[in-house]
């Protein structure tokens, strides 16, 4: 698992790819955060991330598929696949090896946007005005819904040989789970109770309830189940899918 994990580190450093997806993602930030009016702190007038963990799940919808679109499909498309199945290492050692490089590597995307806390601390007019908690709560959440990302563009990356399908499809999976039940629930038809339920199996109420500063259980049990059921069905794919190379 650890060569793994090193493995997929420097393949992801040594594409021009992998430096293109995280300097758009750090660049959108600060032009959503710093330029464009509408989303700017600047314009915003109070000293508060809030307008960052609006828009962060968004750009993570984009750079997370676009961290896993190779995981599996590259070894689908060269047949390094069936080499790694001969090889001693289990199923689940090569999943968690990628899906730990792939938190890794968001992680490594998130740590410089911390300055941001830096700056809109000194900004502000009053002395250790912003609200921490909120703060720490809002960027777990975001840890959370990024390790969920993770899992979905991990499996779909499974399903298929083509980057540029996994990346698509990762995207689509990961727009559904993160709203699409949120929208869903706002529908008229819904709103005779089920509209809470519905938003509930959705990724954004959990993240928003944490962003509030309050670790609730549900919601770490609820990222959680989720991550391990994508991880279990990545083992499932990866299983068929080897078996039948294996009978062809």
């Amino acid at each position: 698992m650890r060569s793994i994990f090193i493995k997929e580190i420097n393949l992801f450093f040594s594409s021009v790819v992998g430096y293109v997806a995280l300097i758009v993602f750090l660049a959108a930030c600060g032009l959503f955060l710093w330029i464009i009016p509408q989303y700017s702190i600047l314009e915003y007038g109070y000293a508060s991330m809030e307008r960052f963990f609006q828009i962060a799940p968004w750009l993570l919808l984009l750079l997370v598929p676009a961290i896993t679109m190779r995981s599996f499909a590259d070894e689908f498309r060269t047949g390094t696949i069936e080499w790694l199945s001969t090889k001693p290492v289990t199923d689940i050692s090569i999943i968690m090896g990628k899906y730990l490089a792939t938190l890794t590597l968001i992680l490594f995307a998130l740590l410089p946007t911390l300055i941001y806390v830096y700056t809109i601390g000194n900004l502000s007019l009053i002395e250790n005005n912003l609200d921490t908690g909120a703060i720490i709560g809002s960027y777990i959440g975001l840890l959370f819904l990024a390790a969920t990302f993770a899992a979905v563009g991990i499996f779909c990356s499974s399903l298929t040989g083509n980057q540029v399908v996994g990346f698509l499809v990762s995207l689509v999976g990961c727009y559904l789970l993160y709203t699409g039940f949120e929208q869903l629930s706002k529908l008229p038809k819904f709103a005779e109770g089920i509209d809470y339920y519905l938003s509930m199996i959705g990724m954004e109420f959990h993240y928003n309830s944490i962003s509030r500063g309050v670790i609730d259980s549900r919601d770490v049990v609820y990222f959680l189940s989720t991550i391990l059921l994508f991880i279990s069905l990545t083992r499932f794919s990866l299983n068929s899918r080897t078996k039948d190379a294996g009978r062809q």
